[in-house]
């Protein structure tokens, strides 16, 4: 099984310096950086550390993932976050998890014995909510649908039609956003009852930069698509 650790970036230069050293290249076989154009010396950085880059010709970090997956070469794709909400120990577990014969593992948030830092009353509400309501609509038993730290097997997400724009674009021409891939990728598994799990681990206070939640806008986005779903896609 071959591991492509994938890091979408948008000036998180504190973050990169501080997190990336913890992570050892032969955890996995292959480190991909998915930059969104920073301006702080993110991608110099990431290339003098001799990390693939790739420049995202598109907005939005559903893009930083759809146009990566031609670049990937692992079997199974972990998704992190530089900032420092993911944190690089749980990178093994996680994969040891996938070896199971899972098709996606979570790093959840809020499993039994883990706790987000980064949480505030909005999103922690928000976060519960949505992971509820896919529980209840596609017989899910997820404990944090939402979050990026994960792990799935590259063949679900063509699969699952999460390359595909008209997957998004209903929601994000209505609020007039760009969306992330988690939530769809929770529910479409969901409804193709994929072998799913999570294993608990926290997530810390987010390192410099700039916080890029469009809280409302995404909120009222994500759950169109929860709702949507019920009746699209099978």
């Amino acid at each position: 099984m071959k591991i492509t650790l994938l890091i979408p970036t948008l000036n998180e230069i504190e973050g990169m310096k501080q997190v990336m050293p913890k992570i050892k290249k032969e955890w996995v076989d292959q480190i991909l950086i998915v930059d969104g154009h920073s301006t702080d010396g993110t991608v110099e950085y990431a290339r003098e550390q001799g990390y693939s880059v790739i420049l995202q010709k598109n907005k939005g970090i559903r893009h930083a993932y759809i146009e990566a997956i031609e670049h990937i070469e692992g079997d199974v794709v972990i998704t992190f976050s530089p900032d420092g909400n993911s944190i690089p120990e749980l990178i093994l577990p996680l994969i040891e998890k996938m070896k199971q014969g899972q098709d996606m593992v979570i790093v959840s948030r809020y499993a039994k014995g883990a706790k987000s830092y980064d949480d505030d009353l909005i999103t922690s509400f928000g976060n519960w909510m949505f992971t509820s309501l896919i529980n209840l609509f596609y017989g899910a038993k997820y404990t944090d649908a939402m979050v990026m730290f994960r792990a799935w097997r590259k063949e679900i997400f063509i699969n699952l039609d999460l390359d595909k724009e008209e997957s998004y674009i209903m929601e994000e021409k209505i609020f007039r956003t760009k969306i992330g891939v988690e939530p769809l990728l929770s529910v479409r598994a969901a409804k193709r009852k994929l072998k799913c799990a999570d294993i608990p681990g926290d997530e810390p206070v987010r390192i410099g930069g700039e916080r890029k939640l469009q809280v409302l806008r995404w909120g009222a986005a994500y759950l169109m698509q929860t709702f949507k779903e019920v009746f699209y896609w099978h």
